[in-house]
């Protein structure tokens, strides 16, 4: 038992560098993402985080569940304040200031902070190669300032800026494709991953750690209060979203694209809508059409799979 422990602890770090006593919602995915995410990269770890959920609940004054250095910015500048870090430290190596070592650079952000109003200084700071993960916790809405629509909200949801009524179905455009988008930069490594699936999750984040350059990871992460679902089903509506092909984990590295969760065979949509009142409104027939993109964009990922893009 005591040799699994260890193994186990290799495998997954005990030590929390995003602590318990925030203020998230019960159920929270995006918190245990978070939580994931850092626990793997460890202490020498410094994040710029945008205004969103995670700033608000982690860090009312005096207190903060984090321990490792962060700092709040600006709802559009995530990628541009980590980019600043990591030429900051790379110049006070040289000069001799402080000791060589990697420090690893993180700029977070929600989907909004990301697809939106940040991916100007997301593209501006991969293009120029920055030695720097960014981490998307995309949990498609604006969900901490009254969960308004975002280009990441997928079609048909209904939100308080894309309302469900007589005349509209929700959401009227498609998911933005944030990973691909940053994919084109031609960055050493970008992948998708979902808190449900820990362990691929994990291995995604090591890898992101250990490419010198750029590195992309955009992370499903359920909103029960967003998406008004009961709170104890975040896990498994995260396997929902990948088995039915709605949110597809593959990762490519150095160009070249492999799905990491393969799904061959796709579970229907309509189990991954149902517990969502968010699509509660949508008929058959809209299912049926969206349905049909979600299926058409995952065997274009397939088709896609191992060669170099």
């Amino acid at each position: 038992m005591e040799s699994l422990n260890v193994f186990a602890s290799r495998l997954w770090p005990t030590e929390e560098r995003f602590a318990s006593g925030h203020r998230a919602c019960q159920g929270c995915a995006e918190a245990l993402a978070v939580r994931m995410v850092h626990g793997i990269l460890g202490r020498n770890t410094i994040v710029a985080s945008a205004t969103g959920c995670m700033e608000i609940i982690s860090s009312s004054y005096p207190d903060t569940a984090w321990t490792l250095p962060w700092l709040h910015v600006a709802f559009e500048n995530a990628a541009a304040v980590a980019s600043g870090i990591e030429s900051g430290l790379d110049i006070l190596m040289k000069k001799g200031r402080i000791p060589k070592r990697r420090i690893q650079v993180v700029g977070m952000g929600g989907d909004g902070a990301t697809a939106d109003i940040g991916l100007q200084a997301l593209s501006g700071a991969v293009e120029r190669g920055h030695d720097m993960i960014y981490v998307c916790y995309d949990n498609e809405a604006y969900m901490n300032t009254g969960i308004q629509r975002s280009s990441s909200t997928p079609f048909g949801a209904a939100t308080t800026t894309s309302p469900a009524g007589t005349l509209s179905t929700g959401q009227q455009t498609w998911k933005k494709n944030i990973p691909m988008i940053i994919a084109a930069h031609d960055i050493p490594y970008v992948a998708t991953a979902c808190p449900s699936y820990p362990f691929d999750l994990a291995d995604k984040v090591r890898k992101a750690a250990a490419v010198r350059g750029p590195a992309y990871l955009q992370i499903f992460s359920a909103c029960p209060t967003g998406w008004r679902m009961a709170p104890e089903l975040a896990i498994s509506i995260g396997r929902k979203a990948v088995k039915s092909g709605a949110f597809p984990l593959y990762e490519i590295e150095n160009g070249k694209l492999k799905i990491t969760v393969p799904t061959p065979e796709l579970s229907p949509l309509k189990d991954y809508f149902k517990p969502q009142g968010r699509f509660r409104h949508l008929d058959d027939a809209t299912i049926a059409k969206i349905e049909k993109r979600v299926e058409e964009e995952y065997r274009k990922l397939e088709r896609r799979e191992g060669l170099v893009l």
